[in-house]
């Protein structure tokens, strides 16, 4: 049996290094199938031999690079670790840039004379061995190891120039210090700002974690101690006081208050809870004080968990980078084949070996793929750092691609489009409202039937008092009887009216038929020989239901609805919801088999559900989508999970997933592009090493850019 590992790795500088890295370990004894993320600086393989895990890390270093097994719960924060590289990317560039200035005016403007030149050496040795070391020693591994990347053409290009100003020094000939000078420094710069880009790219997570309480108030023998959330163990009481973040997920074990939950499911409005209620870390206490037993904290918190599968997600790789993949497998070595060819072919056309070195410098810089590389990863990042901020979830890459074919949308009904729990919908009665209410939801308050509870917390919000019962009789499948104030009040169903002696008028059994036309469910009530009322409760439609099947209809995007409900209920819903589809009558064995149906007649098939028994149908769709509300199965069989039980956030993640699609075909696009038209110009000797430097990098911050534009989608 496979387990999976994830690696902290270290030197990769591109995506064929990643790829490099990949190949390698793919090929490793005791590994089933790995991927490397080299935005995340991760690698994850299926281990099938832990111990084999020593000889994956010894052939990782052979070919030049750092591998370590992370330990379970153990991340490299992508945060701070593009922060930490920003930050010396910016050290290198400032030292570079300080250099490179009176070197660039000293060979365009200063004096002539060998003296000066030794100058200029004197100031390109510090710029090109201290500065871009970098370049140098991750080329000289990656040669070692019989791998060519990024850093290669760097490298080789710089030197190059160096190398041929050097020896043009000695014998009196023109030379080009400042043009390795640039280069490093151009490249230093473009470095600088991709790290800082890249950290911007995964701000999301940090704004998750930084949401956390930081700070616990634990009870232990009656006493109360300030303590670090993370000391907290499960089993331990924690007060939290209004205005104060909830520090644990755990039930409340006294009190009452109202709590705000936006962080975590998008909701704005407060919820009012309960002792007994399931409470979530940094949620916000409201209003009382509260006692919370704790049973998940730190690593295990609903919050940690969702941070955790956003970082999943963005380490993750979409099928489209494949492709990037491949031709940066062999761009390299096509690229330094091209340089040769270039330098030749000036030699022969003219015979000056400055212009020839120069061309071939060019060639060199300007084709480095380091854009290529960036293209899929940051998009990715940025996008599901904006899903999680909106209340989605992606699980892996491969979603963003996937959501974008998708032509048919399935709901599940109850707890998807509906809310999942009864109301009381319909009063129709010949007595007072307030008493009838208040006599027919006693009785059903004392009852355990869920339309009974709906029913009583219905007469509840229409301010009816309720009183004791006594002598309370459930008949099952038809009713409860009981006695409220000395009354004895039956409610149920007409048959048990019936047998008691209580018969409904012509109107009342019309209004009783209505409501069970409309999707409802219907009964009476009566007492002392006449039926008194109509209620009816129902299932209510979400406020949001009707706009998303609206927004799905305008994409272009069918909609259906799967139920277990007779298909006059079913039909009710999906009129007031104007859905097109409906599949009424399922057993919940059966929603998967209805599924691949779908998928049978060439749809392409999205699914939504919460329940455990829609866990089989999430994990048969091409696209699961979880209602986060729903039970922890449901969610591990999705591949989106909606953070709130709101189905607009299905419009809203089928939005956030196109427009990460999107970005990435435009980055591709524009890396591709950009070298196809480079390196040409850069051949032909339109391009100086030093502009073809500056492009470079300006491609790389270009991709990155444009993937930062997905923080603004809403």
């Amino acid at each position: 049996m496979s387990e999976s590992v994830v690696f902290d790795v270290e030197g990769m500088t591109c995506a064929s290094c990643a790829l490099r890295i990949e190949r390698v370990l793919n090929k490793q004894d005791g590994v089933d199938s790995a991927v490397v993320n080299f935005a995340g600086q991760e690698a994850r393989a299926e281990v099938n031999d832990p111990t084999a895990l020593a000889d994956v890390e010894a052939a990782i270093a052979k070919i030049g690079y750092s591998i370590r097994q992370l330990e379970d719960g153990e991340r490299i924060s992508i945060v701070e670790r593009y922060a930490e590289e920003t930050l010396q990317q910016r050290r290198n560039f400032i030292g570079a840039a300080i250099l490179t200035v009176p070197l660039v005016i000293l060979s365009m403007f200063g004096p002539e004379g060998q003296g000066w030149r030794v100058v200029q050496l004197l100031l390109t040795i510090p710029i090109v061995f201290y500065f871009g070391a970098q370049f140098h020693t991750i080329a000289a591994k990656r040669i070692r190891g019989g791998e060519v990347t990024m850093d290669t053409l760097v490298s080789i290009g710089t030197l190059a120039a160096f190398s041929y100003s050097l020896w043009a020094l000695f014998a009196d000939e023109p030379v080009f210090f400042e043009t390795a000078g640039v280069i490093v420094a151009l490249i230093l710069l473009g470095r600088f700002f991709e790290a800082r880009a890249k950290g911007r790219a995964s701000d999301a997570v940090s704004a998750l974690l930084k949401l956390a309480a930081t700070q616990a108030r634990r009870v232990r023998n009656g006493v109360e101690e300030i303590v670090d959330p993370l000391e907290l163990a499960p089993g331990d009481v924690v007060v939290v006081l209004p205005g104060e973040k909830i520090p644990v997920d755990g039930t409340i074990s006294a009190g009452t208050s109202t709590i705000d939950e936006g962080m975590l499911t998008g909701e704005s409005k407060p919820i009012d809870r309960i002792s007994g209620d399931r409470v979530f870390g940094a949620t916000v206490n409201l209003q009382g004080r509260l006692e919370i037993e704790a049973t998940h904290v730190g690593p295990n918190t609903a919050l940690a968990r969702i941070a955790r599968m956003v970082e999943d997600a963005q380490a993750s790789k979409a099928p489209i980078q494949k492709l990037a993949d491949r031709v940066a497998s062999i761009f390299v070595p096509i690229v330094m084949v091209i340089a040769v060819g270039v330098f030749v072919g000036w030699m022969i056309a003219n015979g000056n070996v400055s212009e020839a070195l120069r061309n071939a410098v060019a060639v060199l810089i300007i084709a480095c793929p380091c854009a290529l590389g960036l293209a899929t990863p940051t998009a990715i990042m940025v996008g599901s750092g904006r899903g999680a901020e909106l209340g989605v979830l992606f699980k892996n890459a491969a979603v963003f691609e996937r959501t974008h074919e998708v032509t048919t949308v399935v709901f599940d009904k109850t707890g998807t489009l509906t809310r999942g729990a009864m109301t009381l919908s319909d009063v129709s009665t010949t007595e007072p409202e307030q008493r009838f209410l208040q006599l027919v939801g006693s009785v059903e308050a004392a009852s355990s039937h869920p339309i009974g509870k709906a029913v009583a917390l219905g007469a509840e919000e229409r301010d009816a008092e309720l009183l004791p019962v006594s002598d309370l009789q459930a008949i099952a499948g038809h009713g409860v009887v009981g006695t409220v104030d000395g009354i004895e009040v039956s409610v149920g169903k007409p048959k048990l009216m019936a047998d008691i002696g209580l018969i409904a008028s012509d109107a009342q059994t019309d209004l009783l038929t209505e409501l069970e036309n409309q999707g409802k469910t219907a009964f009476l009530a009566g007492w002392d020989s006449e039926v008194r009322g109509v209620l009816g409760v129902a299932d209510t439609v979400r406020g949001s239901s009707a706009g998303t099947i609206a927004t799905l209809r305008e994409k272009g995007i069918t909609s259906a609805m799967l139920t277990g409900d007779n298909a006059r209920t079913a039909q009710s819903i999906a009129d007031e919801i104007g859905i097109e589809r409906v599949i009424a009558g399922v057993l919940p064995d059966q929603k998967a088999e209805e599924i691949e149906r779908l998928r049978g007649a060439g749809e392409i098939v999205g699914f939504v559900g919460d329940g455990i028994n829609d866990a089989p149908a999430l994990a048969t769709a091409d696209l699961g989508i979880a209602i986060g509300t729903g039970t922890d199965v449901a969610v591990e069989s999705a591949d989106i999970v909606l953070m709130s039980g709101d189905p607009a956030l299905v419009t809203t993640a089928m939005h956030v997933a196109s427009s990460t699609y999107r970005t990435i075909r435009q980055n591709l696009f524009w890396a591709f592009g950009y070298n196809a038209a480079a390196i040409p110009l850069a051949a032909a000797g339109l391009l100086s090493p030093m502009i073809a430097a500056g492009a470079m990098a300006f491609s790389s911050v270009s991709v990155v850019t444009n993937s930062l534009r997905l923080r603004r989608i809403s």
